[in-house]
């Protein structure tokens, strides 16, 4: 005796089947042609079939509805197939407008719909190369850093993490840095591996080799000789806030910019992004900025927001901060 499976599991396999299908062509969009997706804002990356199912579900939060598997598919059938260059797409939208306008419009092509919808990023493509990128530093905010730069540049592409400079702290300190890389008591696992070339000094992550170069002076670090050329250089120690002692790590070969990760001192520059990113200017004044306070870059998006719809007279703001690395609570080297 057998029994028929129940509807909602034959939905369920039907839409598991879709997924499985929107998988492959959701990488190839990416390694292809550095498309990134999402649904509604829910970024595609790195995903599974119930992801794709969940996000897909989550639309019903924008829309009432929850997106079709089988809207979504023939849209990427088509992409794969376009000349896209780097870009970000929102396949919810794309499904949603498609329906509407199909709905005025019965014959409405959907490769041409596609085609309109996606004009400023089709022929686009180019040979622009990465922008090298060194941590002079490889504490806390350093190997967070690292972590979001080698994310980003399987994802996105357009920066690459070439090197860390740091101190030497005894024959074991690459293993170290690479142990302290690979676990961390607050954000946990790297998503990914993590090897160490003891020959190379290199840290591999997730197959970006990231050079490990010792030194306690900006001054004497040739960059060039490593092949790093026109690079941003993050400064997360805090031992220079000023103009002057964070130029000196211009004056080597290899570096075009400085960021601080802490507020500048003097006349550098203090930058929030998204709120006053574009007034950065290709004059030399620029070359050395600040990416601000942490309580800076937490406040100053809800201010901004609040003053441009409604007006800020006065204020006052608390912060509960975490503890910093001067306090031995957290992942760090220790004589013990």
């Amino acid at each position: 005796m057998t029994t028929q499976a129940p509807d909602n599991q034959d939905d369920w396999n039907s839409r598991i089947l879709l997924a499985q299908q929107i998988l492959p062509l959701i990488s190839r969009l990416h390694r292809e042609h550095n498309v990134v997706t999402s649904v509604f804002g829910r970024l595609l990356i790195n995903v599974t079939d119930i992801d794709i199912i969940k996000s897909h579900r989550y639309a019903r939060l924008v829309t009432d509805r929850e997106l079709p598997l089988d809207s979504t598919l023939p849209i990427l059938q088509e992409l794969v197939d376009m000349n896209l260059g780097t870009a970000s797409i929102d396949l919810g939208r794309l499904a949603t407008g498609f329906d509407n306008e199909k709905e005025q419009d019965a014959s409405l092509d959907l490769r041409a719909y596609l085609e309109r919808e996606l004009a400023e990023v089709t022929d686009t493509r180019t040979d622009k190369p990465s922008t090298d990128v060194v941590l002079y530093g490889f504490g806390r905010i350093g190997r967070l850093l690292a972590r979001i730069l080698v994310a980003r540049e399987a994802a996105f592409g357009g920066s690459r993490l070439r090197a860390i400079v740091v101190r030497k702290n005894g024959e074991e300190d690459l293993e170290k840095r690479a142990s302290l890389l690979r676990r961390d008591s607050v954000h946990g696992a790297f998503d990914g591996t993590i090897t160490v070339d003891h020959e190379q000094n290199i840290i591999w992550a997730n197959g970006t080799p990231i050079q490990v170069i010792y030194s306690s002076d900006p001054s004497t670090v040739d960059y060039s000789s490593y092949g790093i050329s026109d690079a941003v250089l993050v400064d997360n120690t805090g031992r220079w806030r000023d103009r002057e002692g964070l130029s000196k790590h211009l004056a080597n070969d290899g570096i075009a910019k400085v960021l601080l990760t802490a507020p500048g001192k003097g006349d550098v520059r203090n930058i929030v992004y998204g709120i006053n990113h574009e007034d950065i200017t290709e004059d030399d004044s620029d070359r050395v900025l600040s990416a601000a306070s942490c309580t800076t870059n937490a406040i100053t998006p809800v201010l901004k927001v609040i003053n441009d719809r409604f007006g800020i007279v006065h204020g006052h703001v608390e912060t509960v901060h975490s503890f910093t690395n001067d306090q031995n609570l957290i992942d760090n080297f220790h004589k013990g």
